[in-house]
């Protein structure tokens, strides 16, 4: 379908794209990579009066260190978070499971940033940096604030940005010592998540000492599988993490779809936590 008329502005500068915004009221979408928005255009079900278009804004893109801290710019496209020789290094995670979004062509357009604001819960990358302990800044009238991952998300295609706000950065702790593993499943290449399952596992002494569990589409919002992260302390051999995935789908509101029942998504929230946790750890 065609989607409906609207204007169109190209920012040179993040100060200039916060004015459009601001001055556009609750009318205006900002399009980073295009690969979420212009489907729900074409769809009909997005009916901007105005798309900001960010895609010029050079300062929006790029990875460094901070300190202990990667700091990713929001239109990083998937492809150079996959290939960024820091992202690989400190936060193997991310890359891992971005090289699992979609196709070549929708990483080398789609954006980080753009996945993370558009805050579909069946997106691979929002439970990702939610595993990761991640942080989003984002630049308004007022200045920036920095929002935690786990307040960022707030309902289906919902976030904490206001809509004269833009997300600018994405902060993700560096993982150095971590095992991670990113297991999804779906019905066919290139679709999204039924269920995935991203994991982050610190070991001590042949035991796990920490684990952080993010969920893909097992409700309204990514989810952390907490009662799973509090079982798989501790745990040492796979039987253990076996019983400790068990509580993966816990907390959880799966919805009901073409793709499954609730109760088929929380069984794939088990088993897949056991497989993700098991790699993460080296005991798969």
């Amino acid at each position: 379908m065609i989607p409906p008329a609207f204007d169109y502005a190209r920012p040179a500068t993040v100060d200039e794209a916060v004015r459009t915004l601001a001055e556009a009221g609750d009318e205006a979408k900002v399009l980073a990579g295009g690969q979420s928005l212009l489907p729900l255009m074409r769809l009909r079900l997005a009916f901007p009066e105005l798309v900001v278009d960010v895609g010029r804004v050079g300062e929006l893109r790029g990875v460094r260190e901070d300190g202990d801290t990667l700091v990713i710019g929001a239109m990083t496209t998937h492809h150079d978070v996959i290939h960024d020789p820091l992202v690989r290094r400190h936060a193997a995670l991310l890359s891992s499971a971005t090289a699992t979004v979609a196709d070549p062509a929708v990483r080398h357009r789609g954006t980080l940033g753009g996945s993370l604001a558009h805050a579909d819960p069946a997106a691979d990358l929002p439970a990702v940096v939610l595993a990761l302990d991640g942080e989003l800044v984002v630049l308004g009238p007022s200045g920036r604030r920095t929002i935690p991952a786990r307040e960022f998300f707030v309902d289906y295609l919902q976030s904490a940005l206001a809509p004269d706000e833009l997300l600018v950065e994405v902060r993700v702790p560096k993982a150095d010592g971590w095992g991670f593993h990113y297991e999804k499943f779906h019905r066919v290449a290139q679709a999204y998540a039924i269920v995935g399952v991203a994991a982050l596992v610190r070991r001590d002494d042949g035991h796990i000492a920490e684990a952080r569990v993010g969920l893909t589409n097992m409700g309204s919002t990514p989810l952390r599988a907490s009662a799973a992260e509090q079982a798989l302390t501790g745990a040492g051999d796979a039987a253990a993490v076996a019983r400790a995935s068990e509580a993966a789908a816990e907390g959880t509101h799966a919805a009901q779809d073409m793709s499954a029942s609730p109760e088929y998504r929380e069984h794939l929230a088990r088993v897949l936590t056991r497989r993700a946790v098991l790699a993460a750890a080296g005991m798969g």
